[in-house]
């Protein structure tokens, strides 16, 4: 038996230093919100995202793929508002895991923790991609992360009690990070305030709320209608009366409409990340801020 010894011992002493698997399988439905658990869960959780700052997240199908990973998954991180009507119901359903359904522990959306901005007061769909909830798109205002993280982190911790130390330890080193960082965007970020813009599609009022910008108009003519000529023509007049600095889009949009509009105004045309993965330098949470405040500054200074 002693020749067997010593294998058995080395076997034992691998699995003491082989890390611990990550414990809570999570669901995100946008990178921001994968962002975020990433920084709160660290190697205690295994994330996948199900979509991309390349597609409109109004607009997804619900493919196999993805009911198969909400199947297994114990916690849906998504938006809310509406954002994902169109496919997060059908992916839940199919997937036939009730612990992550409205309502559940393993259900969470980061809409129920701001203040809501661009609550309709009527519902009509001939209003276009309306959202009874308010605006969707809360990503933008950096501020809005604070109370996220802390409701998240506390799911977090009912659902991988085991690990519920770690979680608090996380949520606390990413506020206090986080916070610095905000005060460094706003005073990067203090030229922006008053500046007048045109956006492409109404994504933008958290953003424009938090730092001070100004929206003219929309290239939209309603919420996810495209253009037609003759409506960029109106707003082309709109804003040769009321002149702005720049026009703004989504990496996931269609550019053509806001080039239009810029060559036609002579101002620039900035293309935003949106969210985390938008462009080459929009690689987490900090890098999103960064390059979008980076972007419009620019933008700034050319017009």
């Amino acid at each position: 038996m002693l020749k067997f010894a010593k294998p058995f011992l080395m076997f034992f002493g691998l699995l003491a230093f082989t890390p611990a698997h990550a414990t809570l399988n999570i669901f995100a439905c946008e990178p921001e919100w994968a962002a975020l658990a990433q920084e709160l869960a660290g190697d205690k959780a295994s994330i996948y995202t199900a979509t991309t700052a390349l597609q409109d997240p109004h607009h997804i199908q619900a493919r196999p793929s993805l009911i198969a990973k909400a199947r297994r998954a114990q916690l849906v991180v998504c938006t809310g508002a509406e954002l994902e009507i169109g496919w997060l119901p059908v992916i839940l359903r199919e997937s036939g895991n009730p612990a992550i359904t409205p309502g559940q522990p393993g259900y969470f959306e980061a809409s129920h923790q701001v203040s809501m901005l661009e609550i309709p007061a009527r519902l009509d769909r001939a209003d276009g991609d309306v959202h009874a909830q308010g605006n969707p798109h809360i990503q933008l205002d950096a501020r809005n992360y604070l109370p996220i993280a802390d409701a998240l982190a506390k799911r977090m911790a009912t659902l991988d009690a085991a690990n519920a130390a770690f979680y608090q330890q996380q949520l606390q080193r990413f506020t206090t990070k986080w916070q610095t960082a905000i005060r460094r965007w706003e005073l990067q970020a203090a030229p922006l305030r008053y500046v007048q813009i045109v956006v492409q599609h109404r994504a933008y009022p958290y953003l424009e709320n938090w730092l001070g910008l100004k929206k003219i108009a929309e290239l939209e003519p309603k919420p996810g209608m495209e253009p037609s000529a003759a409506h960029l023509a109106e707003v082309l007049k709109t804003v040769q009366s009321n002149p702005v600095s720049m026009v703004i889009r989504s990496a996931y949009q269609d550019g053509k409409p806001a080039q239009w509009m810029a060559e036609h105004a002579h101002v620039p045309a900035v293309v935003l990340p949106f969210s985390v993965g938008g462009d080459d330098e929009a690689k987490d949470l900090y890098s999103l801020f960064d390059d979008t405040i980076a972007r419009l500054l620019a933008a700034l200074k050319k017009g």
